[in-house]
């Protein structure tokens, strides 16, 4: 790796890595430990059992080598004897091997390496005692430092350099790639240069399976399938294998071994060409895992996570070796960035400072992968960064488990290296990618996926710890708060905790990264809370405080959202897209209007429930209504409590919901009060046929006896309150009552509704409460209907029902002077008497006006359609108005009763009318041929037609003033009627 190649960090890079060097000392303990961690190499394994010792004593052997053919001085034995006894002294020109083996460990300046990929200088040598000058007498040059890194003895080093020297000497000249040391090897050293026969026989099967391996298994060249060659070397290494090699200079087997090795290791390239160069070690995986071993030794043997300060030196001598193993700058980039990053991981990743040096090592594989497309390499390169990946995938996609506030230097270095190993492997490795060339933003699209899958790790974990602490707490307390309530609560804390600590590190590669979390919380939470309200049933408090919950949940959510979109293209609008509201509130609304439907038909029920029982007896309380309407209102009053006591919001919108509920439960309860209890038209008797009066008929014959047996026995009934008998006089006024009752406590209930409202939390209570005076404005209108009905049904029911024997089958039958009032009024008087004890005193004279006007309507009936029975003359007149004038009075009651006026106002038709009793017949007939003419025009004129029964009495009528001659009894209106209509006498 060449020192100009990695650029100098930035100022910000420099900010944070220093940040990161004071928080190193917190690293290990907020990231977890991975002792147990392994990674599997991408170089791929070899295809023999090569052990790591014998890697490395291979790797040395190249590199003691190739340092030897690169340096301007021949490569001189050292005795070590002399190397014992010159440790401390200077090392001379003339018993080096090469300049940089033997450079003095004094003269390394600081580390351009370290620098550029942002490695400390090593500080663990200090904390573990050993000063400078002690490790310097430890190794004194390069050379020796190499070899104890190396691992390897110093009884091997000499063997190494001695094989070197007979080799340089046997071959002079020749360069290092242009011999196959293993084969050299095997040539110089025999048994002898061993400490044991033992020793011989494991070096010599090592060399041969080097060979194997570098020649016949993962060679450069393909190997011709024609030649016989590979077959042959594979023939001699499993003998010698079995049998230990005979070797030497003129050995006929060595000769054998030599000839096939040469043949193979010097065939021609891929272009037909014939290089200098042996191709032996330089075939993948074998070049890699040699080279491997060599760039471990950059790491201190005594400190697996410090990288030595000698690197510069190191690495300046291991490329050395890219002549023999095929390597290059963008090969080599490759495999430190490996071996940087499994050291990281294998030792436990408590090093942060590796895993940076990585990172900024990817970056320059970036550029590399670009420049180079050998699919050699970008086979190595994809498989490097497929572990990479798989590694910082494990943890972005759960980085809440593996980050916190004390670690986020770390994560952004994960979050580079997957990213940058996502976009390498899409971008420049991909021939789909290249060959479409799609549209596509790795970075941020790998960030999107981390994100999301991160929060909805975290979220599991939070519902499952609260969960749990809900289930272990409910043992000991009560009145927890509801499960998803401080679910809301906790998701909340780890939104605003996401957008402090990792979305400002995640918009280095994401617009919008607050907001994809919050939409992936709000899809979480809101999947849950879908699922809640999917199965409630009523309403409860623990319902509302989780909907509460949600809503405020929701409002933090979006605010992070619209705060982290404020500088993107579209506003924020796709993340919005993403969190399809709550709808909290509305959720609430339907529950309410559930509730209130439910108290609505509960209330309802009890309606119909207390009418059933209801008898409207006015003596069940002293205020004379019905105990059932003091029911349903206890039920009303305690509906708007329990409403009002709701712990919502929202009392103010869905009040009229209720209210409009309680008017019709209201309306339904006046409806039937008052059903049943007839109108005026189902006490009024029908019309009787237009007739002639007969006086001589049997029906005007009444005895006094007959008729006072008659107003006895229908006296006896008058007044009864017998209890199946639920429409007599005093249940009507019960009922009356009971209107009136429920008509004054609505407006109570309007000033009790208004008083809950201001006293709620919810807005617009001005506006709603200034509304209010409508809110039961249906039932106040039932009520006045049916007091006006129940009044008049009351009045005709009196006049007509309970005293139509002393009025329509008595009241001046068989003659004036026989059958005046003075029955009638003292029946009436009861019945007022009755009605005045009973009826509230708020619709008292309502009531009584009403029997008034029945009185009155009897009375014009009897005079005017009271059936061939009745007949009048023109004497009668003075005793018809007395008797009216007595009627009039019974009202009056001496100032005590109705106000004159209004018995004058509904008077007055009567006394249009009584004159006509006055009025000759002659005077009457030439009236009403004027009015029938008037009202018919020229026709009439010829034969005046019969006009019909209005019921509207009035002297101007035509039909009252025929009828006026139809009871007059004289001759003169008897022959007219007979004469102009054939009326007859008798029905």
């Amino acid at each position: 790796m060449s020192g100009g190649r990695l650029k100098e960090r930035t100022p910000s890079q420099a900010k944070r890595h220093t940040n990161h060097h004071q928080a190193t000392a917190t690293t290990a303990a907020a990231m977890p430990n991975y002792f147990t961690e392994t990674l599997t190499c991408p170089f791929g394994e070899l295809a023999t059992n090569l052990s790591e010792s014998e890697l490395r004593e291979t790797a040395y052997e190249i590199l003691v080598g190739a340092c030897r053919t690169t340096g301007g001085k021949p490569l001189t034995y050292i005795s070590q004897m002399e190397r014992n006894s010159d440790r401390t002294a200077a090392p001379t020109p003339s018993l080096t091997s090469s300049a940089s083996l033997q450079r003095s460990l004094t003269s390394t300046a600081a580390s351009k390496v370290k620098k550029a990929l942002g490695l400390r200088s090593s500080r663990r040598r200090k904390v573990s005692g050993d000063s400078d000058s002690e490790r310097v007498k430890k190794a004194v040059t390069i050379g020796e430092l190499l070899r104890v890194q190396m691992g390897i003895s110093e009884q091997t080093d000499s063997r190494v350099r001695r094989a070197l020297l007979r080799i340089a000497a046997a071959q002079l000249g020749r360069r290092i790639e242009s011999i196959v040391l293993p084969l050299e090897m095997l040539q110089q050293l025999k048994s002898s240069d061993f400490p044991n026969q033992g020793e011989f026989e494991a070096w010599q099967r090592r060399n041969l399976k080097l060979l194997e391996a570098g020649l016949l298994l993962h060679p450069l060249l393909p190997l011709d399938k024609a030649d016989n060659a590979p077959q042959r070397l594979r023939q001699i290494i499993r003998a010698a294998l079995e049998k230990p090699l005979e070797t030497g200079k003129n050995n006929e087997s060595m000769q054998a071994l030599r000839s096939i090795v040469l043949s193979l290791a010097c065939r021609k390239s891929f272009d037909g060409s014939v290089s200098e160069t042996s191709h032996w070690a330089d075939g993948l995986p074998l070049n890699l895992k040699i080279y491997q071993v060599l760039l471990e030794a950059c790491f201190d043997v005594n400190d697996d996570t410090s990288v030595i300060e000698e690197v510069d030196e190191v690495l300046d001598l291991v490329k050395k070796t890219w002549v023999v193993l095929g390597m290059n700058q963008m090969l080599h980039n490759l495999c430190f960035l490996w071996i940087l990053f499994d050291r990281y991981v294998v030792t436990g990743q408590v090093e942060g400072d590796l895993l940076f040096a990585a990172n900024n090592l990817l970056m320059e594989v970036e550029k590399d992968s670009k420049a180079m497309k050998d699919p050699d390499y970008s086979k190595i390169l994809s498989s490097t960064l497929s572990a990479i990946l798989g590694w910082a995938e494990k943890k972005l996609l759960a980085y809440h488990n593996y980050f916190n506030s004390d670690n986020t230097e770390l994560m952004e270095c994960v979050v580079s290296m997957g990213v940058l190993s996502a976009k390498i492997m899409v971008e420049d490795i991909s021939h789909e990618y290249r060959k479409k060339r799609k549209d596509i933003d790795v970075a941020h699209e790998r960030v999107d996926t981390y994100i999301r899958s991160s929060l909805r790790t975290a979220f599991v974990k939070i519902m499952e710890r609260v969960k749990s602490s809900k289930h272990s707490s409910n043992k000991n307390q009560q009145n927890q708060l509801p499960f998803l309530s401080i679910l809301a609560q906790d998701v909340s804390t780890l939104a605003f905790s996401e957008k402090a600590i990792f979305s400002p590190i995640l918009k280095r590669w994401h617009p919008l990264p607050a907001g994809v979390a919050v939409a992936t919380l709000h899809s979480c939470y809101g999947n849950e809370l879908k699922q809640f309200v999917s199965g409630i049933g009523e309403l409860t408090p623990d319902i509302l405080q989780v909907l509460r919950a949600a809503e405020k949940l929701e409002k933090d959510l979006v605010q992070i959202a619209v705060e982290n979109s404020v500088d993107s293209e579209d506003g924020g609008k796709s993340i919005i897209r993403e969190m399809p509201p709550y709808e909290a509130e509305s959720v609430v609304s339907n529950l309410v209007k559930s509730w209130i439907e439910t108290r609505v038909d509960r209330l309802k029920e009890w309606v119909d429930r207390n009418l059933q029982q209801e008898v409207w007896d006015p003596r069940s309380n002293k205020e004379r209504f019905a105990p059932s309407a003091v029911e349903v209102l206890r039920i009303v009053d305690e509906a708007l409590e329990a409403f009002f006591l709701l712990p919502i919001s929202i009392h103010a919108s869905l009040l009229f919901d209720l209210t409009n509920g309680i008017d019709r439960c209201l309306r339904h309860y006046i409806s039937k009060a008052k059903s049943g209890c007839g109108t005026r038209s189902s006490f009024v008797p029908s019309m009787s046929a237009l007739t002639r009066c007969s006086t001589r008929s049997k029906l005007g014959v009444f005895k006094k006896k007959e008729k006072f047996q008659m107003a006895k026995s229908r006296k006896s009934q008058v007044g009864t309150t017998n209890g199946n008998d639920s429409f007599g006089i005093p249940q009507l006024c019960c009922r009356i009552n009971t209107l009136q009752h429920i008509r004054t406590e609505l407006d109570v209930l309007v000033k009790r509704t208004i008083a809950h409202l201001r006293s709620s939390e919810s807005p617009r209570v001005d506006s709603v409460a200034n509304g209010m005076g409508k809110a039961f404005e249906l039932s106040a209108a039932a009520c006045l209907e049916g007091i006006q009905q129940l009044c008049e049904a009351t009045a005709y029911k009196v006049i007509f029902h309970d005293l139509s024997h002393v009025l329509w089958d008595g009241l001046y039958i068989g003659g004036v002077s026989s059958s005046r009032i003075e029955p009638f009024l003292q029946e009436l008087e009861h019945y007022l008497e009755l009605i005045s004890l009973t009826v509230h005193d708020r619709v008292r004279t309502r009531v009584i006006t009403e029997v008034m006007k029945a009185s009155f309507d009897g009375f014009l009936m009897v005079l005017l359609a009271g059936g061939p029975a009745r007949a009048f003359s023109l004497l009668d007149y003075e005793s018809i108005a007395e008797d009216f004038k007595f009627l009039s009075d019974l009202f009056w009651s001496n100032g005590d009763g109705l106000p004159a006026d209004l018995i004058e106002k509904f008077s007055t038709t009567v006394k249009a009318i009584l004159p006509l009793f006055h009025t000759d017949s002659g005077s009457l007939i030439e009236q009403f041929k004027y009015m029938t003419t008037e009202s018919y025009g020229s026709s009439a004129k010829s034969k005046l037609p019969l006009p019909p029964t209005s019921g509207q009495w009035s002297p101007t009528e035509p039909n009252t003033l025929l009828r006026v001659l139809c009871y007059r009894n004289d001759e003169t209106a008897a022959k007219f009627l007979k004469k102009t209509y054939n009326l007859p006498k008798k029905l």
